[in-house]
C-alpha cells in the first residue's frame, strides 16, 4: 500500500517553503524511541493503542473524561497536530468539548493565526462575520497553506459556544529573519517581535531535530544551515508558547485552560514552546500528541518513549488526506516568477498529471494564478475526482495540461 505523505518534514525543506518543524511525520520510527526530553519518563515506552489515549506517566489507558480529570491542575495544554490529518483535529476537538463539559474556563491559541489578526479572530467569536467571510477576511490561505475545513468544526465550536480564540504565531517573515541572521543581527523591525529571552538550543533539541530528516537521503544539509533552520525552530517556539501564556494571563480566569493547537513538532519531547514557557509560568503545563498506529513502511507502531508527551492518542493512518493536494511548492517571492515550480511530490497528483520542476503555473480552470496564496484559494474547493485545467510555460512555450484530483493506490499505479 502506498500512503502520500504531502506535507514530511524533508518535502518542506526541499521547496525552501517553509524549512521549520511544523508537523512530525516519519519514514521510520526513530523519532518516537529516543531517550531525550523529561528525565523522569525518557528511559522507559508506553503501550500506543488505537483510539487510546496513553497517560505516558503510568502508562495507563484512559477516556476522554480521565483525560480531563487529569488535566485539572493543568492551565497550559499543548494539542499536537498533523495539519492535513481530519482524525487530529477531531482528537482536538474532543479535548476541547471535554474540558467545556467538565466545566473549565477553555481558550484556543491558534498557531495558524498571527497575533496581529486578533480582532479577526475577536469578531468571528462575536459572531459578525459568516464562514465564507470570514475566511476571506482573515485571509485564511494567506496566512495558513491548509484547508479551512480541516479546522472548521473546531472554529464553529468556538464560536457556537463563546470560547475564545487568540493568534499566537509570529508574522512569518520574522521567522525568516532569524533563520538568515542571528537573533543579535535582527532589524529593529524584526525584533521588536520577541518579548522575552529565547531559551538556547539544547543537545537534546538538536539531536531531536535531527531525527526527521535522517532518514530521507536526499536532503542534504551543512552544519550553518541546520543551525539555522534550529534559530527560527526555537524563536518559533518561543513566540507561540510565550503569546499562548500572554492572552492565558491577561484574559483567563483561574480555572482556565489554554489549549494551544499547533504542530507537533513544536511539541516533541516537551523541547519546543513548553521548554520557551516553563520559565515563565509558575502554573503547570502537559502536552497531547495524537499518533499514526501505522508507520509510512505500513508497519505497526506499537510504543513510544515515555518522554514524548504527557499523553498520546492512537489513531487510524489514512490511505490519503481527506482532501486533495496537488503536491508542489512554488517560488513564492524568493524569485520574479513567484510560480515557478520548485518541487513536485513524488507519486503526488502533480507528478502523475505531468507537472515538473521548473514549470511556471499561469492559470488553473482559466483563473489566473499570481501566488501561492491565489493557487490554494483557487483550489480550496476542489474534492477528490475533479479534474483541473493548467496552463504552463515550459521552457518558454505555454501549454495545457489536465490535471485528474486521483489518488494513488499500489492497485492502480498511476491513480
Amino acid at each position: 500500500m502506498f500512503r502520500t505523505r504531502t506535507h514530511s518534514m524533508a518535502s518542506l525543506v526541499t521547496a525552501c517553503l517553509c524549512a521549520i518543524l511544523t508537523c512530525t511525520t516519519w519514514a521510520d520510527q526513530a523519532v518516537l524511541h529516543m531517550e531525550i526530553g523529561d528525565p523522569t519518563r525518557k528511559d522507559k515506552e508506553v503501550e500506543l493503542r488505537l483510539d487510546g489515549i496513553t497517560d505516558t506517566s503510568t502508562g495507563d489507558i484512559i477516556t476522554l473524561r480521565q483525560l480531563a480529570e487529569r488535566l485539572a491542575d493543568i492551565g497550559l495544554l499543548f494539542v499536537g497536530e498533523t495539519h492535513t490529518n481530519l482524525d487530529f483535529h477531531d482528537a482536538q476537538l474532543k479535548v476541547i468539548q471535554e474540558l467545556h463539559r467538565a466545566g473549565r474556563e477553555v481558550m484556543i491559541g491558534l498557531e495558524m493565526f498571527p497575533y496581529p489578526q486578533q480582532p479577526l479572530l475577536d469578531d468571528w467569536i462575536d459572531g459578525l462575520y459568516t464562514e465564507q467571510g470570514f475566511v476571506e477576511l482573515a485571509e485564511w490561505y494567506t496566512y495558513w497553506g491548509y484547508r479551512w475545513e480541516y479546522y472548521r468544526d473546531i472554529f464553529l465550536f468556538a464560536r457556537d459556544n463563546d470560547i475564545r480564540m487568540y493568534g499566537i504565531n509570529s508574522p512569518r517573515e520574522v521567522v525568516k529573519a532569524v533563520r538568515k541572521n542571528d537573533f543579535k543581527d535582527l532589524s529593529p523591525e524584526d525584533a521588536k517581535h520577541f518579548l522575552h529571552e529565547v531559551q538556547p538550543v539544547t543537545d537534546d533539541q538538536r539531536r531531536m531535530f535531527k531525527g526527521f530528516f535522517e532518514a530521507d537521503d536526499a536532503l542534504h544539509m551543512n552544519e550553518e544551515a541546520m543551525e539555522g533552520m534550529l534559530r527560527a525552530q526555537t524563536t518559533w517556539d518561543a513566540t507561540m508558547g510565550w503569546n499562548s501564556l500572554q492572552a492565558l494571563q491577561d484574559h483567563g480566569g483561574e480555572d482556565a485552560i489554554m489549549v494551544v493547537l499547533i504542530g507537533s513538532g513544536h511539541v516533541t519531547y516537551g523541547l519546543g514552546a513548553e521548554r520557551q514557557t516553563a520559565p515563565y509560568y509558575d502554573g503547570k503545563i502537559a502536552s497531547v500528541i495524537p499518533l499514526e498506529i501505522m508507520d509510512d513502511e505500513d508497519q505497526p507502531v506499537k510504543t513510544v518513549q515515555a518522554s514524548y508527551a504527557n499523553f498520546v492518542w492512537g489513531l487510524p493512518s489514512p490511505l490519503d488526506t481527506v482532501y486533495p493536494t496537488l503536491g508542489i511548492s512554488l517560488m513564492g517571492k524568493l524569485g520574479n516568477q513567484p510560480t515557478r515550480l520548485i518541487q513536485v511530490g513524488e507519486g503526488s497528483v502533480a507528478e502523475r498529471a505531468g507537472l515538473i520542476v521548473g514549470d511556471v503555473l499561469l492559470r488553473i480552470n482559466d483563473q489566473p494564478i499570481d501566488s501561492a496564496a491565489t493557487l490554494r484559494l483557487i483550489f480550496a474547493p476542489t474534492r477528490w475526482g475533479d479534474v483541473l485545467t493548467a496552463l504552463i510555460e515550459r521552457g518558454g512555450q505555454e501549454q495545457e495540461l489536465e490535471i485528474p484530483i486521483r489518488r494513488n493506490t499500489a492497485d492502480q499505479p498511476g491513480y
